[in-house]
């Protein structure tokens, strides 16, 4: 944070039941030379990582399709979302965090991950940086059939389509999912699941 553009940082815990929400008060200097003092509130739930899995040989990528109440409290018929595999770091170093969650969620022990970038989701109220991943995955890779797991109240469905179809499904709405969108536009303007 620029100190020189923020002072008088404080905060006030408002919430802590799963993450902490913050009523943070400061003085920010305008552009015009004026402080003036604002008041925001931040959500708090930690950093995160997701991951793109994809299949060079066939075109393919792995989705996932789970319940999302925040989605369906805000007009998502059934809250059904379609999304790439993603988690919150805890106490675990991104490539740590995303290798578990895919197991978990996927099914998939996968070993060789590459970050390719990180981006703020929702830097308006939220102070999460997502870390994000793409991985090859094979037939072979494929340990368990995922799904989440129970004692986190998990019911993932697991998804593998043509890279063509999940674009497709952006623009049909079909995908709404912001990290999602990024990934496979992402894949589709790198040729990651171009055929070798």
């Amino acid at each position: 944070m620029n100190q020189q553009k923020v002072k008088n940082l404080n905060q006030q815990l408002i919430c802590s039941n799963w993450h902490k929400l913050y009523k943070v008060t400061y003085d920010y200097l305008n552009s015009n030379g004026a402080w003036q003092t604002q008041t925001r509130e931040a959500y708090d739930r930690g950093n995160g990582a997701t991951i793109l899995l994809y299949n060079k040989q066939y075109g393919t990528v792995i989705l996932t399709r789970q319940f999302r109440l925040p989605a369906f409290i805000n007009g998502s018929p059934d809250g059904m979302l379609v999304e790439a595999c993603a988690g919150l770091l805890d106490k675990n170093n991104e490539e740590d965090c995303i290798k578990r969650e895919t197991e978990e969620e996927t099914g998939y022990k996968i070993t060789d991950v590459r970050k390719i970038f990180e981006a703020y989701m929702s830097p308006g109220s939220v102070t999460e940086i997502l870390y994000f991943f793409v991985a090859e995955y094979t037939a072979q890779q494929k340990i368990t059939s995922g799904g989440g797991l129970a004692d986190e109240q998990e019911d993932i469905e697991v998804l593998e389509m043509h890279l063509d179809e999940a674009m497709h499904m952006i623009t049909t709405g079909e995908i709404k999912d912001g990290k999602t969108i990024m990934l496979l536009q992402y894949a589709k303007l790198t040729g990651l699941c171009s055929q070798v």
